[in-house]
């Protein structure tokens, strides 16, 4: 597909991950330069060989994109070695067990400071780099940011109930941030998000297949029979149609909209 994307900068959040690292490749064949951010640099730079031997341009950097400091120094680098951002994808994100109601944790004892943890890391990490972002967006009237946002922020379909509620804070997020930039800068600055459905990765592993037996959870067998009539779980790289998420959200489509996978 030709999506007349060649020579543009994106910047992926999260891009060491299985979802983003699926788009970014995505991103890579398109003539994309590419820019890994994750707060793992040893997955980010992993990911920047690995496109980098398949033909594409990539090149990573550590950075914590909940602390707006590490954000500002990752944005600074990432404008001297490429010049400007034209598109940002914002990954990164993950559940954690603590804030997840199972057998041996209700929801009555879920401590409230691990729940400021899990929004920082899938609502904050949305918002802080779209404030770098963005301010390069509406200095030069156009741009595509594309929030990675779930199923669960919709649907409780989950026992994860901190990840659900900043979900959902993204999805709003993510309509107002579209309005804001529009009305206020350009409406050539685009601001969307997808909701993947149950995919299988390391972050959520210990809420979907169960430690001892190594078989879906109950819960997530209800949960993804609710969902679809051949229940399964994907994985990143089959379950993303990543030429659908291009097309539709990064190169043509209006703001603001929100695509469930």
């Amino acid at each position: 597909m030709d999506l007349e994307l060649e020579g543009k900068v994106a910047v992926v959040t999260g891009g060491g991950g299985a979802i983003c690292g699926s788009i970014a490749a995505a991103l890579a064949d398109e003539g994309v330069h590419v820019v890994i951010w994750d707060i793992s640099r040893k997955a980010a730079e992993q990911r920047s060989r690995d496109i980098s031997s398949s033909g594409g341009t990539a090149i990573a950097q550590a950075c914590d994109v909940t602390d707006r400091a590490g954000v500002q120094r990752a944005g600074r680098e990432t404008i001297a070695a490429c010049g400007t951002v034209d598109i940002l994808i914002n990954g990164a994100g993950g559940s954690r067990d603590e804030t997840t109601t199972s057998a041996e944790l209700d929801f009555f004892s879920i401590d409230p400071d691990d729940m400021q943890r899990v929004i920082g890391l899938n609502y904050l990490s949305a918002v802080i780099p779209s404030q770098f972002v963005g301010r390069i967006f509406a200095d030069k009237g156009k741009g595509a940011i594309l929030n990675i946002s779930s199923i669960a922020g919709t649907r409780p379909l989950s026992r994860a109930l901190t990840y659900s509620n900043a979900k959902a804070a993204t999805n709003n997020f993510t309509a107002w941030l579209a309005v804001h930039m529009a009305q206020n800068y350009s409406p050539r600055i685009r601001v969307n998000a997808i909701s993947p459905g149950f995919m299988l990765t390391e972050q959520n592993r210990f809420l979907l297949i169960d430690r001892m037996t190594g078989e879906y959870t109950e819960r997530t067998q209800k949960a993804v029979r609710a969902k679809a009539a051949h229940p399964r779980l994907h994985r990143a790289q089959t379950g993303v149609s990543n030429e659908r998420i291009l097309q539709s959200h990064i190169a043509h489509r209006p703001c603001p909209s929100s695509l469930h996978l």
